[in-house]
């Protein structure tokens, strides 16, 4: 198996980081924009996409700031990440994404990526 890209994308997001949080790390904020439905038990979320159902295991969190997840599937460390970050003089705040796609696939992941995002923003009532 060939080593995954790491690829990161970053997109302002016209929220504040409190209610962004909400929409990452919950079941029913991530099934408004990231999946068909999310459910989850303790540390493990299943999200479903048209009858398909693949399980992450939330590795790690910050309240307001992080959420990372790793697919079960994975042979290798790969992740994906949704951090926020708020800029300390205009207050904006950005949703980083980390992620990791084979090689031939990086463009298509961030063009998941975006049209994902694209959902949240319109949830959220951001341009």
């Amino acid at each position: 198996m060939d080593d995954k890209i790491k690829f990161e994308l970053e997109f302002v997001i016209q929220s504040s980081p409190q209610l962004l949080y909400q929409y990452l790390s919950t079941p029913s904020g991530l099934s408004e924009w990231f999946a068909d439905n999310v459910n989850s038990r303790g540390e493990m979320f299943s999200f479903i996409w048209d009858g398909s159902e693949e399980e992450a295991r939330l590795l790690k969190r910050k309240s307001d700031e992080f959420v990372k997840f790793a697919w079960e599937e994975n042979e290798d460390d790969s992740y994906f990440e949704m951090k926020i970050i708020v800029d300390e003089i205009t207050k904006d705040v950005s949703l980083f994404i980390t992620d990791f796609a084979e090689e031939d696939e990086v463009d298509e992941a961030k063009m998941l990526w975006e049209n994902q995002v694209s959902d949240l923003k319109h949830v959220l009532g951001s341009k």
